[in-house]
């Protein structure tokens, strides 16, 4: 599949596809990728602190927008302008390398936008922290309508997403429609759980998304029996994992998967095929 290519590498390209698919609008995405397209020339590590202000800028524009339409009461509108603030937050946050200047914040920020709008829009998706032998698996429940049980369907990150993307990625939303909840997790090495709490990856899927599936027992509304999983891009190797290891998982599924992820890297380190996000192997790094 061609991918719509705004800037001259392929990196960035991704980030503006991630945004585009995820809900963002086009017009904002133009504004925010105009000024910063000479600098994409120079690499796809070059140049990303400027994309981060651009898109934080944008982010600040809808935020203010977003305050507006709450003290005259318009809570749906503000929630749909601190949604694309949040995911253009995320994305700015996904494209530094680990330790840049203001990263930090502009995920604090993201965070913080997120759970606004989920509150003013009302939205489907509580968000939970799942127990784990260290530490805590973030997640994101988004509840099937109606009375249950459902099942439900474990999602997982691959290298370099988070719960949020997984959410926007409309799964969720979709499964709902058809009587399916969803859960979108944030395991070790990814999203929260790598950023927060310093957890890095657990090749051993099974340890986590065991702990997923003692969550979901206890929740009224689901049915144990019919509790599946999947996975995107490394979550290829992380879903398959976890429901070859975990019995209790009735199914399992994959998008886009990298099964074989040695093979993947030394491709990567070849430079053969793309790399997903700028700084790569010190994120590669900083995940395991």
């Amino acid at each position: 599949m061609a991918l719509f290519e705004y800037f001259p590498n392929y990196i960035w390209n991704l980030s503006v596809a991630i945004a585009m698919e995820s809900g963002g609008r086009i017009g904002e995405i133009v504004d925010m990728c105009q000024p910063i397209k000479d600098a994409a020339a120079n690499g796809a590590d070059a140049g990303t602190p400027l994309f981060m202000a651009q898109w934080v800028a944008m982010a600040d524009k809808l935020i203010d927008l977003a305050a507006e339409d709450e003290a005259q009461g318009r809570g749906f509108s503000a929630s749909d302008k601190l949604e694309r603030a949040s995911l253009y937050l995320f994305n700015a946050e996904r494209m530094q390398g680990h330790g840049h200047p203001g990263r930090e914040a502009t995920y604090a920020k993201a965070r913080d936008m997120f759970d606004r709008s989920t509150a003013l829009g009302r939205i489907n998706r509580r968000r939970v922290e799942i127990p784990l032998s260290t530490g805590t698996m973030p997640a994101l429940y988004t509840s099937a309508p109606g009375d249950g049980p459902h099942p439900v369907v474990v999602y997982c990150n691959g290298l370099d997403s988070c719960k949020e993307l997984l959410y926007w990625s409309r799964l969720p939303q979709v499964l709902a429609r058809r009587g399916i909840s969803t859960l979108c997790v944030d395991q070790p090495g990814s999203g929260e759980a790598l950023r927060l709490q310093n957890l890095p990856v657990d090749p051993h899927s099974e340890n986590w998304a065991s702990k997923a599936v003692d969550w979901l027992e206890q929740q009224s509304d689901v049915d144990p029996k019919r509790i599946g999983m999947t996975g995107i891009s490394l979550g290829g190797h992380f879903a398959p994992r976890a429901v070859a290891y975990e019995p209790r998982f009735a199914s399992g599924a994959v998008w886009g998967a990298n099964h074989n992820w040695a093979e993947v890297q030394q491709k990567r380190m070849k430079r053969e095929g793309e790399n997903p996000v700028p700084h790569y192997w010190a994120h590669v790094m900083w995940a395991f």
